[in-house]
């Protein structure tokens, strides 16, 4: 983002991060299925809300938003397959959301995998994912295929390798550990465990990630490589025919994991 444009972190629930935008006095809250904390911290910082972004329908990302809106009468942004609470601005992939207040516009990236509709928004450098793509994981396949996630994740694998990641769950460390079971050799991911382990111990968030760090070290991102499709096919008993179904074996793998 630009340097006088902040994305700070709101926690909810047990772990969740509600991305709040803001530049001056004018705030853009991302995903908010709490609508209390979000409140407290505009009050705190005396802030203006102009914009509710919304990735895909699940209640820990819009359980928030007709709370806000009986507060703050703004547009809602988000997929326009899915049922959103409150919404008013229906997206489709490459729609631009244009936030003045802000100086800000974010492009529409549709995401299909976690949901059937899920979308990402993508601007200056900053990509905000929702459950999508994780630091080190991606998201459960509730309602798409694994084709779907694996394109979705391949999509956003192409954004420049600076681009900022701003997903919305503290999932780094159990998705590390995951990561270190099928990847344990890889360098890049043991110093990663490392510095995220250090953050954690006092309680600082892990994201944003980089869409860099991801390639390296996110085993999602990485099942082209031999050593992925070892441990994949050694788990699944049979060999594999290609990146897809090594995909959907590391996902099924991670569902069950126990660190």
């Amino acid at each position: 983002m630009h340097s006088d444009i902040f994305l700070t972190p709101v926690r909810a629930f047990t772990d969740n991060y509600i991305w709040v935008i803001h530049r001056g006095t004018f705030a853009v809250v991302v995903d908010p299925g709490d609508a209390q904390p979000v409140i407290r911290f505009l009050r705190n910082k005396h802030l203006q809300l102009v914009a509710i972004l919304t990735t895909h329908h699940h209640v820990d990302h819009t359980g928030g938003n007709l709370a806000l809106l009986k507060r703050y009468p703004v547009p809602v942004y988000g997929p326009a397959s899915e049922t959103i609470p409150g919404i008013t601005q229906p997206l489709h992939d490459g729609d631009i959301v244009t936030l003045p207040e802000l100086m800000l516009d974010l492009h529409v990236l549709s995401v299909p995998g976690h949901t059937a509709g899920h979308i990402a928004y993508y601007g200056t450098g900053s990509l905000l994912c929702g459950d999508t793509l994780f630091a080190a994981g991606c998201g459960r396949l509730f309602e798409g295929t694994p084709a779907q996630m694996a394109a979705s994740l391949a999509r956003l694998a192409q954004l420049p390798d600076d681009t900022a990641v701003y997903c919305a769950h503290e999932y780094t460390l159990a998705n590390i550990d995951f990561a270190l079971s099928v990847d344990g050799a890889n360098p890049a991911l043991i110093e990663r465990a490392r510095i995220e382990r250090e953050k954690r111990a006092v309680d600082l968030p892990t994201l944003p990630s980089s869409i860099g760090l991801e390639k390296v070290t996110n085993p999602f991102l990485r099942c082209h490589l031999s050593a992925l499709h070892k441990a994949a096919e050694s788990w699944a008993g049979q060999s594999l025919a290609d990146d897809i179904a090594v995909f959907a074996a590391l996902r099924e793998m991670k569902n069950v994991f126990r660190a």
